[in-house]
């Protein structure tokens, strides 16, 4: 296994910088997680990872070695793609044991591995079927299984849930997981789902226009997220921003109402909430009107406006509010964040 380093890189198509600049170590064992919207770069990173689309500028190292000038099949990777990628008119069998032969292993050999994996994956009934004989995780489980037979240094995998269905996918996402665990190998995961991020990761890379924003631990994101795009993009529903002015007593929402937050900073602000850490109160607080309510079963979504904002607060389903009533609601201490409203850099 190995880790995988970028130093400097650049990407660029015509005269667009995809990726200006760009530094990151991923460590041996470690499962890393790109995230980001659409276009953010993600899956260009992967992609000349793993050989696929040239470096522009800089360096990229898989354990010891620069490959920047080594073909796919020399640098010792293997791919899980989103489309699954499987040959339709082979078997199971024989779309995993391809790679190998390609590489013109023994047949025991690749009868062997072939065998462990789909062992490990549970697909061993699927051996003789071909991949339109197949539901969708089953074709994931063989695309995951072509790849574990070749025995690599780093596993890449670009969205490779994105073609499930909501329950399946979560399955498949706990699967991956556990592979990562009982192979202890590299893995890169890319995915837009910020869900994902947070329940597979080791580490997160939060990327926008090609630039990192943020590497940490789904904890350290969550929690200390850098700025106001980490702190929007990652949770869900994300993270309602108002504007406010700081002062001796808190922070001073454009209704005049003052909510207690901690901070020696004074002047304007953005005030970051996260749905789930807003907080019934009696008296005092916010007075909001309930414009929607959403029924989750362990919890409730109530949807309202603070002046031009839409905000959303998460809360239990004992609360049972109602549309058109007044709910109150203040904020779990030490949960509220500050941004600069120039530059979105979270405020210490």
């Amino acid at each position: 296994m190995a880790s995988v380093r970028l130093q400097g890189l650049r990407k660029r198509f015509g005269t667009h910088d995809v990726i200006p600049s760009l530094d990151l170590e991923i460590n041996d064992h470690e499962f890393m997680v790109f995230v980001g919207p659409s276009g953010c770069g993600k899956s260009t990173l992967l992609r000349i990872i793993a050989g696929l689309e040239p470096i522009t500028e800089g360096d990229l190292f898989i354990g010891e070695r620069r490959v920047n000038d080594l073909t796919p099949a020399q640098r010792d990777i293997a791919m899980v793609f989103q489309d699954y990628a499987l040959y339709p008119h082979m078997t199971v069998y024989q779309n995993m044991a391809f790679g190998l032969e390609m590489r013109h292993a023994a047949k025991a050999d690749i009868e062997t591995r072939v065998l462990a994996a789909a062992r490990m994956l549970e697909i061993e009934p699927l051996l003789k079927r071909r991949p339109r004989d197949l539901s969708g995780g089953q074709r994931q489980r063989v695309a995951m299984g072509r790849a574990v037979v070749r025995d690599p240094q780093v596993f890449l995998f670009d969205e490779p849930l994105s073609n499930l269905d909501a329950q399946l996918r979560g399955q498949v996402r706990g699967e991956i997981k556990a592979l990562s665990q009982r192979l202890q190998t590299t893995m890169v995961f890319v995915t837009h789902d910020q869900v994902e991020a947070m329940t597979m990761a080791d580490r997160i890379v939060v990327l926008r226009g090609g630039v990192i924003q943020q590497v940490g631990t789904p904890e350290q994101i969550y929690s200390t997220p850098a700025n106001r795009f980490v702190a929007g993009f990652i949770g869900s529903p994300s993270m309602n921003f108002l504007p406010v002015t700081l002062e001796a007593g808190g922070a001073r929402l454009e209704d005049g109402t003052l909510l207690p937050v901690l901070t020696a900073r004074r002047g304007p602000a953005v005030l970051g909430i996260r749905p789930e850490h807003f907080e019934p109160v009696g008296e005092g607080g916010l007075a909001v009107q309930i414009l929607l309510v959403e029924p989750l079963g362990a919890d409730t979504l109530v949807h309202f406006n603070v002046g031009a904002v839409r905000c959303i607060a998460r809360v239990a389903p004992d609360t049972r509010p109602q549309m058109g009533e007044t709910l109150r609601l203040g904020v779990a201490p030490g949960k509220a964040f500050l941004f600069d409203p120039e530059s979105g850099v979270r405020l210490g």
